[in-house]
């Protein structure tokens, strides 16, 4: 039951060596509570903190003297909190271990993803535009004779069309980082990038640091190659670099998969300062870097950032890997993806696709090729459109969700809400009965049942479109949401 802490060896959950420091957990419990939260506040922030994924599951609290002694109240008052958080199952401790976060038995969501939204549903869990109709059909038009070129031979390209791989390394190097086409792997859309880095790279048991929350289908791409998940907490405000420097030296990460660049879901974009300091402490722990810039290129209120690899010093681009596709940019049916690496690691990515993947598309590769020339003007018209269109969200939900909150991103392609309580998965199951299909929080959460409180809401629909569709969210508040249970109002979910 909810009610009931969890009984389970201190040994499973202390394999991750996270521990959390007292000034650390201070500066966010009074960032929601004041200097000297009672033991009932201080219980109420630390599972607010823990829920929102800003506290990773499994991450050991500061001692209860340290902490008393920091927040400046009495180690009554953080004993009676942690009892609080135990008898709720956010905790748990073990004589001589400490005292650790915990979710309540059942409190962890189904995380299973809609990715085709039934007709007359307005599909709000996919952040992916409609294709740039009329430069995608004067592509095809120009492709047909090179095609026709093509087909004398038997089609396979394994590293990908000699020709992409110059047009993805000339776009690299037009935005300042120099780049061969040995640098360049075309695959079949980034999330085929990300597995097969990750499944070269990684090994079972191994850890590999991830944001939370993160892009969901990366996260599952981790953990079906079997490596332990270090979670890092990311807000709209961005990366705590002091924590994330801590977590590499304390769990020494085989790899880290980091979204530098307008971040999913949060749209937090990385200052040069922390990109520096990260690669800094990536190479002295000998951590590769897997960096998706898959929205890189979504800038809506400036210029695009830099390539993440242009900041590496000597050195520090030998553990770094680039992933990044047109599945934004362009369309998501498009399915081109890349790898930028060494060509060295491009060569045995492309040896180890070979048992799944032969090669990429022909016909979409010939269509990217003749795409990517005119990338500056698809992407002149697209994002300031993508700028109206966030604004316009923003409008519709201040006129009926007012109570709902989030931070104007300056570039990706949603919203990050916070609901202000713990509905998220109750809400997207109340929601498609009235016509609208989401994504609650939870989904992009590396540690499960975090992030309940947390709705990413893109913005790739019609300003009339995306008025509609929060017409119809507030309609299912409204109609009230299925039974709900437990101290925090979490959704009972059914297998």
């Amino acid at each position: 039951m909810a009610g009931m802490p969890v009984v389970r060896s201190v040994d499973t959950v202390s394999s991750a060596a996270r521990t959390l420091g007292s000034r650390q957990l201070a500066g966010q419990v009074t960032a929601l509570t004041g200097p000297h939260p009672g033991y009932r506040a201080l219980a109420q922030a630390v599972r607010t903190l823990l829920l929102d994924g800003r506290i990773p599951l499994h991450t050991r609290l500061p001692a209860e003297r340290e902490l008393a002694t920091t927040l400046a109240v009495s180690r009554a008052t953080v004993t009676a909190a942690y009892d609080l958080l135990r008898e709720g199952g956010y905790a748990l401790s073990r004589r001589g271990s400490g005292t650790w976060t915990e979710l309540p038995e059942g409190a962890a969501p189904a995380n299973v993803a809609r990715y085709q939204a039934p007709d007359g549903v307005i599909d709000l869990a996919m952040a992916a535009p409609s294709a740039p109709a009329a430069e995608l059909a004067a592509a095809f038009e120009r492709a047909g004779a090179e095609l026709a070129c093509h087909a004398a031979g038997n089609g396979y390209h394994p590293l990908g069309l000699t020709e992409l791989r110059a047009a993805v390394a000339e776009r690299y190097t037009r935005r300042g980082l120099p780049t061969l086409p040995e640098q360049i792997l075309i695959t079949t859309g980034a999330q085929s990038a990300v597995s097969l880095v990750v499944n070269l790279l990684g090994r079972p048991g191994d850890r590999a640091l991830v944001e939370s929350p993160s892009y969901p289908n990366a996260l599952d791409a981790v953990r079906h190659a079997g490596l332990r998940l270090a979670p890092v907490p990311v807000t709209e405000d961005g990366w705590d670099i002091e924590l994330l420097e801590c977590t590499l030296r304390q769990t020494a990460p085989r790899l880290a998969y980091l979204i530098p660049d307008f971040q999913n879901p949060t749209g937090a974009l990385m200052s040069p300062e922390q990109r520096t300091r990260l690669l800094r402490a990536a190479r002295a722990t000998g951590t590769w870097l897997l960096i998706d810039e898959t929205m890189a290129e979504m800038a809506l209120d400036g210029p695009a950032p830099a390539p993440f690899v242009s900041l590496a010093h000597q050195g520090e681009s030998e553990q770094l890997v680039t992933v990044g596709s047109l599945s934004k940019t362009h369309w998501g049916g498009l399915r081109i993806g890349w790898v930028r690496a060494g060509s060295r690691l491009v060569n045995e990515l492309a040896a180890l696709r070979l048992h799944v993947d032969l090669a990429p598309s022909l016909v979409d590769q010939v269509l990217a090729k003749t795409l990517l020339p005119g990338m500056d003007d698809i992407l002149a018209k697209r994002l300031p459109r993508l700028r109206a269109r966030r604004d316009a969200l923003a409008g519709s939900l201040g006129r009926h969700l007012p109570e709902w909150r989030w931070q104007t991103p300056t570039g990706g392609l949603s919203l990050w809400i916070d609901l202000g309580r713990p509905i998220a998965g109750a809400l997207a199951q109340a929601a498609l009965g009235h016509g609208v299909n989401l994504q609650p929080g939870s989904r992009f959460a590396a540690d499960p049942g975090t992030h309940e409180h947390r709705l990413r809401l893109p913005f790739v629909h019609e300003p009339d479109v995306m008025e509609e569709a929060v017409r119809r969210l507030a309609a299912t508040l409204d109609a009230g949401l299925p039974a709900v249970t437990g101290e925090q109002n979490r959704p009972r979910w059914v297998a």
